[in-house]
């Protein structure tokens, strides 16, 4: 171990590391640590001697951080967790409390949770920032650097996640997949068969993180692939399409029920195996060290999975069709 060398990094360079990663804006950094932006400069400074890199560059407007200065997000945000829990006096109290707290997560995920993410940011005073970010903007990557705290997101539970060691996955509550279409549609008053869903076109939806779910993969080996006429950012969007259009759009029950862009159109289930689907939180596990994210992840857990609960046994706004719903 070379002593000499850690002895020229302290918790200071760190948390600048930190905070620029999440941030990307000597301002910002500067704000946070309540001292100037010279000051930033500074630290970066005796970092990038220390390290050999240049860790930020400027690219437009934006410092954008090098290869290595991501690489070691991670192994920052371990760090500064476990000291921060060895500092941390008694029990994390959130009345008392003065930062950050961040979730990401799709526009229509949020549309499912929001009841009990507005109670859980009324619980907390005035010292506390709740951010809620768009996954498309911050993903995966941004978790494992720190920039987000927990991502909440609907996805394919059949297929074990496997995008990083250190990310955990908890599923909140199981759904079901359903197929919405508007109440002109040709098929409106039919049985949906495999052949008919096959037969017209449908709308896709972006997300470049995660694997090709089931049903689309079941579909493409066994019979032949979807086809899609279009692909949108998220589920509202999609949805909107569909009452303009002859398009099928395949997705959540239980968002289905609860959505406005929803309204109005025609639920009805799938006619083939898709597998299991629901709804997760995913954190990095060594940010639990700190102990204001351990209560943050405790919450969450609790109040999300109630929420879900509560919307099951009421069945939400229910504009499911009369062929009903298919139970995994």
């Amino acid at each position: 171990m070379n002593y000499l060398a850690l002895s020229r990094v302290s918790m200071k360079h760190l948390a600048v590391l930190q905070l620029m990663l999440r941030s990307q804006s000597v301002t910002l950094a500067a704000e946070r640590l309540c001292v100037s932006p010279s000051s930033i400069s500074k630290t970066l400074s005796q970092l990038r001697e220390i390290l050999d890199d240049e860790l930020f560059y400027r690219e437009g407007n934006q410092l954008t951080p090098t290869p290595y200065a991501i690489s070691l997000a991670p192994a920052v945000q371990d760090i500064l967790a476990r000291v921060n829990g060895l500092v941390a006096q008694g029990e994390f109290d959130p009345q008392n409390w003065v930062g950050q707290f961040s979730l990401s997560m799709r526009a229509s995920t949020l549309e499912l949770f929001a009841r009990q993410l507005a109670l859980l940011s009324q619980s907390l005073p005035s010292s506390v920032e709740f951010n809620i970010f768009a996954k498309e903007q911050l993903g995966f990557d941004a978790l494992l650097r720190g920039e987000v705290q927990f991502l909440l997101l609907p996805h394919d539970i059949t297929q074990p996640p496997v995008l990083h060691r250190d990310l955990v996955w908890q599923t909140l509550v199981t759904d079901e997949l359903v197929c919405l279409m508007r109440r002109q549609h040709p098929l409106a008053q039919l049985p949906l068969t495999q052949e008919r869903y096959l037969s017209f076109r449908h709308i896709g939806i972006h997300d470049r993180e995660l694997a090709e779910p089931y049903f689309i993969q079941h579909l493409t080996h066994n019979v032949h692939a979807r086809d899609v006429a279009l692909t949108v950012a998220d589920f509202g969007g999609a949805a909107m399409l569909c009452h303009h259009t002859d398009y099928l759009l395949t997705c959540s029950r239980r968002w289905a029920q609860q959505a406005s862009q929803a309204r109005d159109l025609l639920q009805q289930p799938l006619p083939f195996d898709y597998g299991q689907v629901g709804y997760s939180l995913v954190w990095n596990r060594n940010s639990l060290k700190d102990p204001a994210l351990q209560w943050l992840q405790q919450e969450l857990l609790a109040r999300l999975s109630a929420e879900t609960e509560k919307t099951a046994l009421t069945g939400g706004q229910d504009h499911t069709s009369k062929s009903g719903s298919k139970n995994i």
